[in-house]
């Protein structure tokens, strides 16, 4: 069995049946979910809803009962589908040539024999932009790379844990700073920019206690019973791409866990969540594929273990 207070290199999927049963109190991580980053790459659709499905159902033996898997995810996915009709957008108002598609066929309508070249000296403007409006060229929906489909991820994961016994018992909003690099398409369509995330919480049946001492009136106020959760985003990714701020698994843990509880993180990247536990007095484990995020939260956690004199367990 694997021992609480440590960091594992490994696929979460082969290491949570090296857990002991019913350990786990609350589970909160933050998985990929298709906003560029490396280590997703190679993982298409299929590939992550897989990887979804069997990290949840992995969950129910050894979350106790009464305890939580928390997921913090985007709320939407955008992955390649070559099968989605483009979305093709006609930018008017980056275009420095003001003539329009119309204007040119009216134009063309009007003298029959015109070729390009003096349909654009009586519009006063280029053959380029004849060409491109009479070709619908202008009209930009890519060209070599498949169609992106956006699509929901709070009901693939409320059904995937449903399937694996988990119920849904809340959700929050985490409101961030807008992620311009991972909204690429924001200057050419009327989609919004990336600045929230879905905080899913699901329940195993059993027996919840429910314990308001853990916050104080203000917190609970401020935050502990509201829907919406404003945290700044981390200022810089530089030691870890997918790092998020630390306020995020410190308020699940001190609202849904017990002192002395064990939090696991199964997507760990740069242990955030595992020094959140140390803080706040709570065992932690982590999973990560990545030998180089292994690596940085096991440093981490050391230095945060040594200064609360925490040992291993």
């Amino acid at each position: 069995m694997l021992s609480s207070n440590e960091i594992y290199q490994g696929d979460a999927r082969e290491l949570l049946p090296q857990m002991r049963l019913e350990s786990v109190a609350l589970s909160f991580w933050s998985p990929p979910y298709f906003v560029g980053k490396s280590y997703e790459a190679d993982m298409d659709f299929a590939d992550w809803s897989g990887l979804m499905r069997e990290t949840i159902e992995g969950h129910f033996p050894v979350t106790v009962p009464g305890g939580f898997l928390a997921v913090n995810i985007a709320d939407i996915l955008a992955f390649e589908d070559p099968d989605m009709p483009r979305i093709q957008a006609d930018n008017v108002s980056a275009k420095k040539v003001k003539i329009t598609r119309e204007q040119v066929l009216a134009a063309q309508q009007a003298n029959p024999g015109f070729d390009k070249y003096q349909l654009a000296a009586l519009l006063g403007c280029s053959e380029q932009t004849i060409d491109r409006r009479l070709k619908n060229n202008n009209v930009r929906g890519g060209k070599y790379t498949p169609q992106t489909r956006v699509k929901l991820t709070a009901g693939l994961i409320e059904q995937w844990a449903y399937d694996a016994g988990f119920y849904l018992y809340d959700r929050r909003m985490w409101v961030k700073d807008p992620a311009w690099e991972n909204s690429r398409w924001h200057s050419l369509s009327y989609r919004a920019v990336d600045e929230f995330e879905h905080l899913l919480i699901f329940w195993k049946p059993g027996i919840t206690v429910v314990n308001r001492e853990r916050l104080d009136p203000g917190e609970w106020a401020e935050w502990g019973s509201r829907g919406v959760w404003s945290i700044p985003s981390v200022r810089s990714n530089s030691a870890h791409e997918s790092q998020f701020p630390i306020e995020l698994p410190r308020r699940m843990i001190r609202l849904l866990t017990e002192t002395d509880d064990l939090v696991l993180d199964c997507f760990v990247g740069s242990g955030t969540t595992a020094l959140a536990a140390i803080e706040q007095g709570r065992r932690f484990m982590g999973f990560d594929i990545s030998r180089d995020s292994v690596s940085l939260a096991e440093k981490r956690v050391a230095e945060a273990m040594a200064t609360q004199r925490m040992l291993p367990l």
